[in-house]
C-alpha cells in the first residue's frame, strides 16, 4: 500500500549563497533610469495628436511671438506672487 500523506518539502538552511549587496551607485543608477523611462513615456503620451503637448507645440510653431508673450506674462504673474 502507498502512503497518501503528502511529504513536506525539504528545507535547506544555509546552503544558498548569500546575495551580493548592491552598491549605492548602482541602486541610484537604476532609480534614475527608471525615472527617466517613466518621464519619457509620459512625454511621448502627451505628444500624441490631440494631447496637451501636441497642442502647445502646434501653437508655438504657428505663433512663436504670441507664445513668447504669453509665457512672459505668466512668468511675471508667478514672480509677483512670491
Amino acid at each position: 500500500m502507498s502512503d497518501d500523506t503528502p511529504t513536506p518539502p525539504f528545507i535547506y538552511e544555509g546552503l544558498d549563497p548569500t546575495p551580493e549587496p548592491k552598491s549605492t551607485i548602482s541602486e541610484v543608477s537604476e532609480a534614475v533610469k527608471g525615472t527617466v523611462h517613466r518621464v519619457s513615456d509620459a512625454i511621448d503620451a502627451g505628444r500624441k495628436p490631440g494631447m496637451p503637448l501636441s497642442i502647445l507645440s502646434n501653437i508655438a510653431r504657428e505663433a512663436p511671438l504670441g507664445s513668447l508673450l504669453i509665457a512672459f506674462l505668466l512668468g511675471v504673474a508667478v514672480a509677483r506672487r512670491r
